[in-house]
């Protein structure tokens, strides 16, 4: 089964492209094979349109949180939500994302949804930092005009599937809270390399076969990239692969996994 895992940003450039890892999946070894990097959104837009079968893992927030849909009072559908803040355009997301927070006591100006609190992960609402809203504004809407399926969120080609990945919560389960990659280049360190290169060597031993049931083939170099979105995109294609494996289970997503916000797939949430 083809295999890929896309390291997403809202504003992707050559400086920091969208970077896609395919992998072949055979039993249970998944070796990794091309690593493509995308400037700009085309190539992006076209790996989604390639016919399938396959399924990727991409890392950004498919959904918002109930709570945010039905107090701004968006359509309460996923396909519907995601058309409306798109037809907002970039700022008009922006401006609306804002306003609400506007009118909101501290501590609850942004909602997470219920699999970002089960992986530790930042609310979609976020628009500094890591502005994992505008990733959510850029990519939603391109996965629903792809016509991809998303299981649990919306049904479209069967031999195109894509499953939201975060590379965050498996990185975590080996290696802790250890830091291990930085876009800026005077804040990077040899703590952030050896962290990465601790990382992938416990990814090609046999540390995922007890939760993921994979054996992992990738070449070292995938650590080298300081900013990690290289090791990023093999995390993500670890979790398709995962998600792949429990096809016959929801694809690894809890039966009451909410329509509305949809779910990472890793085994960890569902302890």
């Amino acid at each position: 089964m083809k295999i890929y895992g896309i390291d997403f940003t809202s504003r992707p450039s050559p400086r920091k492209p969208i970077t896609c890892l395919a992998c072949e999946l055979e039993g249970t070894t998944l070796r990794a094979g091309e690593l493509m990097e995308w400037p700009g959104f085309e190539g992006f837009e076209s790996a989604l349109g390639a016919p399938g079968p396959w399924i990727a893992g991409i890392d950004f927030p498919f959904g918002q949180a109930r709570r945010f849909i039905e107090t701004i009072g968006w359509p309460e559908t996923w396909q519907d939500y995601v058309g409306h803040a798109h037809a907002l355009g970039r700022q008009g997301f922006r401006t609306a994302l804002d306003a609400y927070r506007a009118g909101r006591p501290p501590g609850d100006k942004e909602h997470r949804r219920t699999t970002d609190i089960a992986a530790g992960s930042i609310s979609p609402q976020k628009l500094y930092g890591t502005p994992v809203g505008l990733m959510f504004f850029e990519g939603a809407p391109r996965l629903l005009a792809s016509g991809v399926t998303i299981p649990g969120l919306h049904a479209g080609d069967p031999d195109r599937i894509v499953v939201e990945a975060y590379p965050g919560v498996l990185a975590r389960n080996l290696i802790g809270r250890r830091g291990y990659k930085q876009d800026v280049r005077q804040k990077q360190t040899p703590a952030h390399q050896d962290a990465r290169q601790d990382l992938l060597r416990h990814i090609i031993g046999a540390a995922l076969l007890p939760g993921y049931g994979l054996q992992v083939d990738a070449p070292m170099e995938l650590a080298e990239d300081p900013g990690g979105d290289h090791l990023d995109a093999l995390l993500c294609a670890i979790q398709a692969a995962w998600a792949w494996r429990r096809r016959e289970e929801g694809f690894g997503a809890p039966d009451a996994c909410d329509p509305l916000e949809g779910w990472i797939a890793d085994p960890a949430l569902l302890d």
